[in-house]
């Protein structure tokens, strides 16, 4: 973390109180965002929701699920402002610990194959490319666009 050019970099949990905040940068980053329902029940599911922030600005956030011997990445977004600062790495890091404390062996995620500041950020972290999801993600009302399937062994 020191390698950062932050000073007060901490995670939080999500809340319904800081939620309002985590839309704002949710809808600015992706064109078919995930929904405030979408947020409020990984929270009621009891998925690690975690807000990256930075003297009190929200800078990134994760969403990720537990099974069994495994945690599947949900979501990962950094704030437009923060991008390319290595804070999705620091985030990626901080999963693969907490992963650990519950014993899980996998890391899982899917991601657009379009995304390659997405995939480059995985591919640096250790992810590897283990298959496809067709028509996975909608575009438009009559498209979709398909996933690459990724894992990190821990």
């Amino acid at each position: 973390m020191s390698s950062l050019p932050f000073h007060d970099l901490h995670f939080q949990a999500l809340t319904p109180q800081s939620l309002e905040d985590l839309m704002r940068i949710e809808e600015s980053v992706y064109a078919k965002p995930w929904t405030r329902g979408n947020f409020l029940d990984a929270m009621k599911n009891n998925n690690w929701c975690q807000l990256l922030m930075n003297e009190g600005e929200l800078t990134g956030y994760f969403v990720a699920m537990m099974g069994f011997q495994e945690v599947h990445l949900l979501n990962l977004t950094v704030a437009p402002s923060y991008q390319k600062r290595g804070l999705g790495l620091h985030m990626l890091q901080c999963l693969g610990m907490m992963s650990q404390t519950v014993n899980a062996e996998w890391i899982w995620l899917e991601v657009r194959v379009s995304n390659a500041r997405a995939l480059e950020v995985y591919e640096k972290f250790g992810f590897r490319k283990v298959g496809e999801r067709k028509n996975y993600y909608p575009l438009t009302t009559n498209k979709r666009e398909d996933a690459i399937i990724m894992s990190y062994r821990l």
